[in-house]
């Protein structure tokens, strides 16, 4: 049974890491898991994004350099200080809410 308790923490560890990098990077004050706030929830990216290749890879980008136009008139600023490695894992923990 503890070997089990220990596999289980093992396996959420890089998701709860994930959560901790989207509230010290302040993503939370406009995204939310399943409900649109400033910009779009995590569900309607990933599920706008789903089935693409390359996505992880194009939303660390839009992570790191902002946009605008593409959820409507309010621009994401651009996060330069997330690292390349940081907005991918961001980019796939987003990508993966279900």
């Amino acid at each position: 049974m503890k070997a089990i308790i220990i596999s289980l923490a093992l396996i959420a560890a890089p998701a709860l890491a994930d959560e901790a990098s989207l509230k010290k990077n302040n993503c939370i004050a406009c995204h939310n898991i399943d409900k649109k706030l400033v910009g779009p929830s995590y569900r309607d990216i990933a599920n706008r994004y789903r089935g693409q290749s390359d996505a992880a890879d194009k939303l660390a980008k839009k992570i790191r350099a902002g946009g605008s136009g593409a959820w409507g008139p309010m621009p994401m600023p651009a996060m330069p200080q997330v690292s390349e490695a940081e907005a991918k894992r961001l980019a796939e923990f987003i990508l993966n809410t279900k």
